[in-house]
């Protein structure tokens, strides 16, 4: 695996990736042979423990990273307010991974909105060396480019933290005719596609539309700005998810496929369900 940029999806298994996988001794050491980063969906819903990170670490590279979501408690239940001791324990936790990780996901919901902004400072301004997030926030205020948003935009430059961008135009294009899709438009905020210029490394979410040949409408001013920062020499993150995630190997091949065009030192990835590997022209 040799990319100029972190390419990963929301979880490193999937019942329909296990015939489309390299070999290897566990599904976390399959994908991270193809895709260099995950979101760690995982520790937002149930903290593991020290010994499945360190189990974890062994399963990677030195350059993949993990970009971990902090736990439900901390981000909903306490709107970023927690006891430090829920943080620190959450920090020490996660410690076998320390080299391998990416900016912490701080997935905020739409019921944090600009009377917790401050919450939101002192819980970054708190958070120990070396240690940094980028933040996604879910509030109709932080989308109306009104006194909401140019606050919480002016905190993050000066933190020099990414907004992360999440781009839900192609699963909201989609008409509600499985329940994966109807699952996906539930659970997903349809909210207007907003990329804040800032002194970190970007990170995009991009959810695509299930008719995989739909996403070539919304992916071309990604390949644009993804070439570019990579020519400038920033490499962003860039996480693909389907309504049905099992879809989702299908659309890194289309996306990297459109990406390889503009810029032909990023690697094309395909899958072959009968001799998994991944080809690079």
């Amino acid at each position: 695996m040799n990319l100029p940029y972190f390419l990963g999806c929301p979880q490193w298994q999937h019942p329909v990736w296990n015939a489309r996988l390299p070999p290897g001794a566990t599904p976390l050491e399959r994908y991270s042979q193809v895709l260099n980063c995950v979101e760690g969906n995982t520790t937002f819903y149930a903290t593991p423990s020290q010994a499945q990170c360190a189990q974890w670490r062994s399963q990677v590279p030195d350059d993949f990273r993990f970009l971990l979501k902090f736990p439900r408690s901390i981000s909903h239940d306490h709107l970023l307010a927690p006891p430090q001791k829920l943080v620190t324990e959450f920090l020490e936790i996660v410690s076998p991974l320390n080299d391998v990780l990416g900016p912490f996901l701080l997935q905020l919901p739409a019921t944090f909105g600009p009377q917790q902004l401050s919450n939101l400072w002192r819980f970054m301004d708190d958070l120990p060396d070396p240690f940094f997030c980028t933040v996604e926030v879910r509030h109709s205020a932080f989308f109306q480019k009104g006194d909401a948003e140019r606050a919480l935009n002016r905190g993050l430059r000066e933190r020099k933290c990414a907004r992360v961008c999440l781009d839900s135009r192609g699963l909201f294009a989609a008409k509600a005719e499985s329940p994966s899709i109807v699952d996906a438009q539930r659970k997903k905020p349809n909210v207007p596609v907003h990329l804040l210029p800032v002194d970190a490394p970007p990170v995009i979410r991009y959810i695509g539309h299930p008719d995989l040949e739909s996403n070539r409408e919304y992916l071309p001013p990604w390949v644009e700005r993804v070439a570019n920062w990579i020519e400038q020499g920033t490499r962003p993150y860039v996480f693909i998810h389907m309504p049905d995630n099992g879809d989702a190997l299908n659309l890194v091949t289309l996306w990297t496929e459109l990406l390889h065009a503009r810029l032909p030192q990023a690697p094309v990835m395909r899958f072959n369900p009968k001799q998994p590997q991944m080809g690079l022209f």
